[in-house]
């Protein structure tokens, strides 16, 4: 089986490209989480990426858990307490690595997004969708639970109720669904996507890595903590902010007129 992310730097941008279009990009069964624990482990460490773009090989972004991968749970002696700690162990370290990684993601979704597949979605913090994607919070349609954290993650970005009624119903978003929803902050055309991604990615790196880091930290931070805690966490940010010499470029391109050069 091939390796599960392929990896394209472009710059200050870090493309990620789930490859196994055989499985539909399946997120258990294979390497696919240690893979995605390991790229953001080596993201988080190199300051010179400032967005990452994460897309899918194939018709399909991901079709999630492995369905036939499930047949094992009851064909073998496995105990509930078993199949907890591989969850605990499994998917369920994807989300932890994923959504709390300080570095902007855009997510390129090009097809259906199922199940733990829509789950990675929402895991990134913007979402551009091909015209050809759809969208459905499936775990229901097959007897099972979001176990990936999708409980969690599907609210914040579409609202209790209209994510109640996907994970209640298990039935699939058109794009422009999606975008009506909020789900998606765009529909392009399928042929475009990458193109589109890249643009929005340009527009972020032309911005200091650091403050990035620091502005996604405050905005995850932001959905747990009270006002008075996100104003504290602020001032100490900014207080560091004020101190980069990026600042000061800025400051001083501003006052001069004329465009920041930024460091790396």
């Amino acid at each position: 089986m091939t390796q599960f992310l392929k990896t394209e730097r472009e710059g200050a941008v870090l493309i990620l490209t789930m490859n196994q279009p055989e499985t539909r990009n399946a997120l258990t069964g294979n390497t696919a989480v240690q893979e995605f624990v390991d790229a953001c482990d080596a993201i988080r460490l190199d300051t010179a990426i400032r967005c990452v773009i994460l897309t899918g090989t194939g018709p399909v972004f991901s079709s999630g858990g492995n369905v036939k991968d499930m047949q094992r749970y009851f064909k073998e002696n496995l105990t509930p307490d078993t199949i907890r700690e591989e969850y605990r162990n499994g998917i369920q370290r994807l989300p932890k690595a994923l959504y709390n990684l300080d570095v902007p993601v855009i997510a390129a979704i090009n097809g259906p997004a199922i199940g733990a597949g829509l789950d990675l979605t929402c895991m990134c913090d913007m979402r551009i969708a091909s015209d050809k994607a759809t969208f459905a919070e499936s775990f229901v349609k097959v007897g099972i639970v979001p176990g990936d954290g999708g409980a969690w993650l599907l609210p914040r970005v579409v609202g209790i109720s209209k994510a109640s009624e996907m994970a209640f119903t298990g039935e699939a978003l058109t794009a422009q669904e999606a975008l009506s929803c909020g789900l998606v902050s765009r529909v392009v055309a399928h042929d475009t996507l990458l193109d589109e991604a890249r643009k929005l990615a340009a527009k972020i790196v032309a911005n200091p890595g650091g403050v990035l880091r620091m502005t996604k930290r405050l905005l995850r931070e932001g959905e747990r903590s009270s006002l008075e805690s996100l104003l504290e966490l602020s001032a100490g940010y900014q207080a560091i902010a004020h101190m980069t010499t990026d600042h000061h470029e800025a400051v001083r391109a501003f006052v001069e007129k004329r465009a920041p050069q930024f460091g790396n």
